[in-house]
């Protein structure tokens, strides 16, 4: 069918590492909070790349959200972490706004 499901906010609330064995998972996303502190913070750094070195271990792609600046972007390509999104990319659009940034008409 083309379904594919995602644990969002990967670390946080109750995101479970035995739901890794549960369901049919295909992407971790990493919480925005790990992100937000990533280049002050080694703490976040840690969790971050233990959540990139998960996701690579089990075959899973890694996103991050919240990804504001290149700095933080730089490190996660460090990590080779698989997607980001957030602030840096695009600010949320409707989906006319998707469709006009797509084409390059948008702004």
């Amino acid at each position: 069918m083309g379904v594919h499901l995602s644990i969002d906010d990967f670390g946080t609330g109750y995101s479970s590492l035995c739901a890794l064995k549960s369901f049919p998972v295909s992407r971790l996303k990493i919480d925005k909070s790990f992100i937000d502190g990533l280049l002050a913070n080694e703490n976040d750094k840690a969790v971050a790349d233990a959540i990139v070195s998960l996701g690579q271990k089990l075959n899973l792609r890694v996103i991050a959200e919240g990804v504001e600046t290149e700095a933080q972007a730089a490190f996660l390509r460090g990590l080779n972490c698989d997607e980001m999104q957030g602030y840096l990319f695009s600010k949320p659009l409707p989906a006319e706004g998707i469709e006009e940034m797509l084409r390059g008409t948008a702004g």
